[in-house]
């Protein structure tokens, strides 16, 4: 696979994605390259505006192995990962397996659920393998979390900690659909009040496992050169000396910054990063990451407030 053939792949990933999916460009672009980049999504909207589906669309495409776990506050880590059942026929113990053995993991409303269950990920996010009674087990190099919260309910639901925060390449902020956008949603879906069957829409998985490591690789190989590292290192450093923020991004906040700007150079067809296309992402990568000092909070400043102003701030290469 080359960079055109990669260009020409994810066109028609968006146009089988938007037979559905109607909008939402921002979003669809930022879930494709945490895709092609190995990184897990955090989707944080309003009820009903189509971040399940957004998922579920997206395992179809690129045939995804896809399972949801609807977090709750009774939810136990064992039903995330799984456990060792005794058995008694065999006289021995075997393993059933959780929800989190699968390719796409949907984690809805992660929000609701206690921090002991939420820390049941931390490994798999990271390491993309969990441990169950001292055994490790593999995930597979396709496994992708995309989580959803609404930021609007705040009783019931339990604060992500900073680092399962960082373990998210980007956090997309879906937003309400554009009038002729929800005109035309309503043309295609307002037939019924339950979620559309994917299969009515003729999708089609696009991609194989083999096309996904080509991917990847190719995207792996894309070199920043020292300009480029200068300004990514720079961005983040001056969210360190902000007096505006609790605390600045972290060196794993760096590196993803910089490889999601291969991922979106690769979407373009180039072999090269450039400035736009990390400014483009400096708010989808840091804005989780970056806790507001007190003082900023009672300002009335908020976090994408302070990245738009580090962004003007530092200067740009050329």
């Amino acid at each position: 696979m080359d960079f055109e053939q990669l260009r020409d792949l994810t066109d028609r990933m968006r146009e089988q994605i938007h037979r559905v999916v109607l909008g939402q460009d921002k979003a669809i672009d930022l879930m494709l390259t945490a895709l092609l980049c190995h990184g897990h999504v955090l989707i944080e909207g309003v009820p009903g505006t189509a971040k399940t589906l957004l998922a579920r669309v997206f395992a179809a495409t690129m045939s995804l192995q896809f399972k949801r776990i609807q977090f709750t506050p009774d939810l136990m880590p064992g039903d995330v990962i799984g456990t060792n059942l005794f058995d008694f026929k065999t006289n021995s113990f075997h393993l059933t397996r959780g929800p989190i053995f699968t390719d796409l993991l949907l984690a809805d409303e992660i929000n609701r659920t206690p921090p002991k269950t939420q820390a049941a990920l931390l490994e798999a996010m990271q390491e993309r393998r969990v441990t169950i009674d001292d055994q490790a087990h593999e995930l597979g190099e396709n496994f992708l979390v995309v989580a959803t919260q609404n930021p609007l309910e705040q009783l019931g639901t339990y604060p992500l900690p900073e680092a399962q925060l960082d373990r998210f390449l980007f956090k997309i902020l879906i937003d309400y659909p554009e009038v002729e956008q929800e005109k035309e949603m309503l043309r295609l879906h307002g037939h019924s009040t339950i979620m559309p069957k994917l299969e009515e829409f003729g999708l089609e998985p696009l991609t194989s496992r083999g096309d996904l490591a080509d991917a990847r690789g190719l995207i792996a190989g894309i070199v920043l050169n020292d300009d480029m590292l200068d300004y990514i290192v720079r961005l983040v450093t001056t969210t360190r000396e902000s007096p505006s923020l609790l605390c600045g991004a972290s060196p794993r906040a760096a590196n993803m910054l910089a490889v999601a700007g291969r991922g979106v150079a690769a979407l373009e067809g180039r072999d090269y990063v450039i400035p736009d296309d990390i400014k483009g992402l400096i708010h989808p990568t840091l804005r989780h990451r970056l806790p507001l000092a007190p003082g900023a909070e009672i300002e009335g400043i908020d976090v994408e407030t302070v990245l738009q102003h580090i962004v003007e701030q530092v200067p740009v290469p050329r």
